[in-house]
């Protein structure tokens, strides 16, 4: 069986909800980004309680398929721009449709009714936070930023960052407030 959790965006969310089903003494087979494939159906007062950890540290069960279907999407897009070194293959649509097995039309049309914006202006945005990141480390050149996220040049990530931030990457590098949105955030 699988249970969905809604902002389980990185490693350490992996490694906490792990920690939370161990506590709970609930067997499971795996744990990705927003999914987890326990063992045993889970009874209410055992779901109850894993929903009330869950919430403690920021977390959410997902009961519902159309949210399931976006938080699905939503870490499909989060590993792609953030945690796969991969260049994508395909365009988007393709990928998504693919790992989805679901018409990108349907995905399309669900998510933006859903989260208010489309599936690319999603994807935009968390490529610019890794942008960001990338910026505040300061270990990459813009050049080797762009072709590490798949820009066809460092004008076009210059214009997309400007467009998304309202700032160069050069004057986002220099200034020194609050630089990053949380990825759950974007």
């Amino acid at each position: 069986m699988t249970i969905y959790i809604k902002n389980m965006v990185c490693q350490r969310c992996v490694m906490a909800v792990e920690q939370i089903l161990k506590s709970q003494n609930i067997d499971y087979q795996s744990i990705t980004l927003g999914e987890v494939e326990i063992l045993k159906d889970l009874d209410k007062a055992q779901k109850s309680a894993l929903s009330i950890q869950l919430q403690s540290i920021g977390f959410e069960l997902i009961d519902d398929k159309k949210s399931q279907m976006i938080e699905k999407i939503k870490n499909l897009v989060i590993d792609l721009a953030h945690y796969s070194n991969n260049q994508l293959k395909v365009n988007l649509s393709h990928y998504l449709a693919d790992k989805l097995a679901y018409d990108y039309k349907y995905l399309s049309n669900l998510f933006s009714e859903i989260e208010g914006i489309t599936i690319e202006h999603y994807y935009i945005a968390q490529k610019i936070e890794k942008v960001k990141e990338l910026l505040v480390y300061n270990e990459l050149s813009l050049s080797e930023i762009a072709f590490q996220l798949g820009y066809s040049s460092v004008a076009h990530l210059s214009n997309q960052f400007k467009k998304v931030t309202g700032l160069t990457p050069s004057h986002f590098k220099n200034i020194q407030t609050d630089k990053r949105k949380p990825i759950d955030k974007v």
